[in-house]
């Protein structure tokens, strides 16, 4: 593998990883398996089939998970904290064995892209929720789905477009975060005010009982 392969594959796992971990690791495990591609050593832990049933098995329930509304939200939020780390893992294991500095570097990228798709990932789902009906939701996660599968195939297969394509994603997100996380605290403040006229309303008719019970 020369070093776009590496960065390909890298950047590419920590990339998928932040939009759906078991997708990611069930696709490479596969792929290295059935001898499609050829994984570096510390990478080739995901053709076990212990972790594949396990990925296999967790992409499953995440399938219809991420398919409910206020359920994917949940869930993405509950990943926060599995995502990111394991996308930084599987970067620097994608790396090989080389010097410690590449390995760091590898860790540190890939667990800034893994946080950054993990993040436009779960904010466009709070957008998306505030939708009463469930089909975007489907076609959203389907998607997603779709597209880690092509992009890891993408990334071990043709480098250099999966290169050019990451870098157009990145600017992408960096398009789209601010916008998303405006659009949510529009929600939690439209939330905030609802909670409050509620509390507002419900104080007179208390009253108003308190003093009909005394008459």
């Amino acid at each position: 593998m020369d070093t776009i392969q590496y960065i390909a594959l890298s950047m590419g796992t920590a990339w998928a990883s932040g939009i759906n971990l078991y997708a990611a690791v069930f696709m490479l495990g596969y792929l290295g398996t059935t001898g499609n591609i050829e994984l570096p050593p510390e990478l080739m832990v995901v053709t076990d089939p212990l972790v594949m049933t396990a990925a296999g098995l967790m992409y499953c329930v995440e399938f219809f998970a991420d398919k409910t509304p206020g359920v994917d939200t949940a869930w993405d939020s509950l990943h926060t904290f599995i995502r990111i780390p394991l996308g930084a893992v599987l970067a620097m294991s994608a790396v090989g064995d080389t010097t410690p500095a590449v390995e760091l570097a590898a860790f540190l990228a890939g667990g800034g892209l893994a946080a950054a798709t993990h993040a436009t990932k779960a904010g466009g789902r709070v957008m998306i929720n505030t939708s009463p009906e469930p089909v975007s939701n489907w076609f959203t996660s389907i998607g997603e789905d779709l597209l880690v599968i092509a992009g890891i195939w993408t990334a071990l297969t043709h480098p250099w477009v999966f290169v050019v394509f990451l870098t157009l994603f990145i600017v992408l997100m960096a398009w789209l975060l601010p916008k998303i996380w405006r659009g949510i605290k529009r929600i939690i403040t439209s939330l905030k005010e609802f909670i409050n006229g509620n509390k507002k309303e419900s104080v007179p008719a208390i009253t108003s009982d308190i003093k009909t019970q005394n008459e």
